[in-house]
């Protein structure tokens, strides 16, 4: 029983974001846990100064547990782990999946996710307010640096992971770890914004961790996640 002395932690969700993974490891975790809910901005999409009062970034997800704020999905993710899990979520150090779980928790944002950002970001370019005569010029622009670059990218990594995949349950072996808590947003962005239809092992991932029952209370609480395609 949670004694209540003790402070909770607090989730600032941001709706339709990474925080999304934090609500889902601690409901794996089976801690309590509390939400305040932010907005987006409907026009920019961006999230509302008032996150800036938790982090001066102004960026979700942050958590507060008690005086301490964390932010950065890994970082949270590797805290929780850490002071909450009791050994729960993370191989040993010893074991032969600790290295895996180390290399995709920071693979997860240091490589993958950055690629889906441009793409998302270049791909809207053509859609910003302009004169009429550049609509065309930044429409081959936006097309040659998607085509000729990112995507090529993208598709090289999704190789990788469906390789590893392909070979293991989970990415740090047979057992669910916070690596796939990590890897779960990208992949999910990745269903929007690449071709999935020859990777059946990162669909059949994607759909193992949506059928989680942790997975699926943390969209109740949280909210449904819309990731944008682009």
């Amino acid at each position: 029983m949670t004694n209540p002395e003790e402070p909770m932690i607090t989730v600032h969700h941001l709706e339709n974001s990474r925080s999304l993974r934090v609500l889902w490891l601690l409901e794996e975790l089976e801690l309590p846990y509390q939400i305040e809910h932010y907005q987006r901005d409907p026009k920019t999409m961006l999230a509302p100064d008032s996150l800036r009062r938790i982090h001066p970034l102004g960026k979700s997800p942050v958590i507060s547990d008690g005086d301490t704020v964390v932010a950065e999905s890994g970082a949270i993710l590797e805290y929780l782990v850490e002071k909450h899990g009791d050994g729960r979520l993370k191989p040993a150090v010893n074991d032969p999946g600790w290295l895996d779980y180390t290399y995709w928790m920071h693979y997860a944002e240091g490589s993958l996710m950055p690629l889906l950002v441009m793409k998302l970001i270049i791909g809207k370019v053509p859609k910003s307010p302009m004169p009429f005569f550049a609509k065309p010029i930044a429409k081959k622009i936006s097309g040659g640096l998607i085509g000729g670059f990112l995507q090529p990218r993208i598709q090289d990594h999704l190789g990788v992971i469906e390789a590893h995949l392909a070979n293991h349950t989970w990415f740090a072996g047979d057992a669910l770890t916070a690596a796939d808590v990590q890897m779960s947003f990208p992949l999910q962005a990745a269903s929007a914004r690449a071709d999935l239809s020859q990777l059946p092992k990162v669909r059949d991932f994607i759909a193992r961790v949506e059928a989680r029952p942790a997975y699926q209370r943390a969209l109740e609480r949280g909210g449904p996640l819309k990731v944008l395609g682009g």
